[in-house]
């Protein structure tokens, strides 16, 4: 009897999410090196990308491991410091000299020599942070229009620098995450619905502003942006052509379309062509040939040549895998010993949930491309570190779920 309650005081992480996510990060590195093998054949070893992405993840342990050792209760004291510091560095990198752009207009990274990182990476745990601390207060204070408001206000922030970057894709993770966290709370039920409701409206007006409206009163957007909704949208380039467009204009726009819809076609050629077994690890012909978009067959369409090369098994095992840290990560808030750790574990698990969806979603085309990264699986050190932290937030919240 004494064994067994002191061995309930004994510090456990959750195993099973553990082994998961430790499966996804063999499974990444199979797959980068797959991936480049073509393209980096030719470089040392340790230059190429297989190999750094064993050096994030190795980082990225060592981080998980640093997040466990202190309660979090003590890591969301600094949370608004954590959160302040983000919002600067989402500042910096609008700066030309300091934020980095690879060649489409994007400033998204800031150059430190022997890497880049992107801010928008941890800003996003900065908000989880923050949300968490500010909304776990009395639920009747939740009832405070301004305090919903002010919860409003702590996503819409970085929301609106990512935006600017511009960032698609990480600025509307945060919009499902906080939402979560809010719900979570117990933020009364109304004040969603309206939220929700509004942010329906805006959404479908910006379409309809997009597909319909005349060039001149469109939404200012990137053009690489406009291309990437028109092509998900499946809208023809020519009839957005200007007025009295010559024939070679005309077949112009034919032609930059073909050329804007390739990488989404190569991708969702690469998935249906895996069939149930798959070609074989580093057989894919849509990979080997280089149909698969070259910059981002490891990163962004790193699913798309697991779907080729290991076909439906292969998939169903990735999901299955994600599926496994997901409902761990439910469990994780369920189990957690104040509505803190609760947040915490709910605004975790919807940010990778939304990460998995999104990239996944936009590899068989039932989401726009928006250059979201799969956690652990593509290849990038910020991404990595920051999903790794991501989780070690959860293994932290139930490690101390029963330190009373």
């Amino acid at each position: 009897m004494l064994t067994t309650q002191n061995n309930e005081r004994v510090p456990q992480v959750d195993l099973l999410q553990l082994l998961a996510a430790l499966a996804l990060m063999v499974i990444s590195v199979m797959f980068v090196y797959s991936a480049t093998r073509v393209t980096e054949g030719g470089f040392a070893w340790y230059h190429q990308s297989f190999f750094k992405q064993i050096i994030w993840f190795m980082l990225g342990l060592g981080a998980v491991g640093a997040v466990c050792f202190v309660d979090y209760h003590s890591i969301c004291r600094w949370s608004l410091v954590a959160y302040g510091v983000s919002i600067f560095v989402l500042v910096l990198v609008l700066i030309p000299p300091i934020g980095k752009t690879h060649g489409w207009g994007a400033y998204r990274w800031i150059d430190l020599g022997p890497f880049q990182f992107q801010p928008s990476e941890f800003a996003k745990l900065a908000f989880i942070l923050a949300e968490a601390h500010f909304l776990s207060r009395p639920v009747d204070e939740l009832r405070q229009p301004s305090i919903f408001w002010k919860g409003i206000g702590l996503m819409a922030l970085p929301f609106l620098l990512i935006m600017k970057e511009p960032d698609l894709g990480s600025a509307l993770v945060l919009v499902p995450t906080g939402l979560v966290m809010l719900f979570v709370a117990g933020t009364p039920g109304r004040y969603l619905v309206q939220l929700v409701g509004i942010g329906g409206i805006l959404a479908g007006l910006f379409v309809a502003d997009l597909l319909y409206a005349p060039a001149k009163y469109r939404i200012k957007m990137q053009p690489y942006q406009v291309r990437r909704l028109l092509v998900y949208f499946g809208r023809d380039y020519v009839a957005y052509s200007a007025p009295g467009a010559t024939g070679a204009e005309r077949r112009s726009l034919q032609e930059e379309e073909f050329k804007d819809e390739y990488n989404v076609k190569q991708a969702m050629i690469a998935v249906g062509s895996g069939g149930f077994w798959g070609k074989g690890w580093r057989l894919g012909q849509q990979n080997a040939l280089g149909f698969v978009p070259k910059a981002g067959k490891h990163n962004d369409f790193i699913f798309c040549v697991i779907a080729e090369e290991e076909g439906f098994i292969g998939s169903v095992i990735v999901l299955t895998l994600y599926s496994v840290i997901l409902f761990t990560g439910i469990r994780i808030a369920g189990q957690a010993r104040d509505r803190l750790g609760k947040l915490l574990a709910a605004g975790v698990v919807a940010l990778l949930f939304s990460h998995v969806f999104i990239n996944i979603g936009m590899n068989i085309r039932i989401m726009p491309v928006t250059g979201v990264p799969l956690p652990l699986l593509s290849y990038g050190g910020s991404s990595v570190l920051g999903s790794l932290i991501a989780l070690g937030m959860l293994q932290n919240i139930h490690l101390y779920r029963k330190a009373y």
